[in-house]
């Protein structure tokens, strides 16, 4: 498919509430499939349409094991449980990061692209991901839940680097 324009820092429109997805129709297929190329072009693990300039309700989340990788229609939390703090980072925010507290495990509902009905319950990464993923649909950054003094700026030669040193 497309490979999409990030959004980042500073722009807008990471500010603003996303609305609802009446009709999953073609459209919201293509630009449910543009994102997950996106989010795998960039290696990340989750995308929320606002990221790529679209406001509607939709995520998109690979955690890049088996039975891990979600496309999500209006998703919401509700229920959840216990609290983890975590390092993140985020797509829109190139190489900020930071530790930010996450709950530790919920329960989302929300449509699959077929438009039926799912329940995840997720723990741990997958708790973090879609906790971040939604936050954005209610336009609500990492940024603003950072814990002071724990944001780090890294450099792209260091990104660069990191990546070496996985290979």
């Amino acid at each position: 498919m497309a490979i999409r324009n990030l959004r980042y820092e500073g722009d807008e429109i990471l500010k603003k509430r996303a609305r609802e997805i009446e009709v999953i129709d073609d459209k919201i297929k293509e630009l449910a499939q543009d994102m997950m190329d996106t989010m795998h072009k960039w290696d990340g693990l989750g995308l929320a349409a606002p990221q790529v300039g679209i406001l509607k309700r939709i995520i998109v989340i690979d955690l890049y094991e088996e039975g891990t990788q979600f496309t999500l229609i209006n998703p919401v939390i509700i229920n959840e449980k216990g609290f983890q703090e975590v390092e993140e980072g985020c797509l829109s925010f190139p190489n900020k990061f930071g530790k930010v507290e996450r709950p530790k495990e919920i329960i989302v509902e929300a449509l699959n692209l077929d438009g039926k009905k799912v329940k995840i319950k997720a723990k741990d990464l997958l708790a973090q991901a879609l906790s971040h993923e939604i936050d954005h649909l209610n336009g609500i950054v990492f940024t603003e839940k950072i814990k002071p003094g724990t944001l780090e700026v890294v450099s792209d030669e260091d990104i660069r680097k990191a990546k070496e040193g996985k290979k």
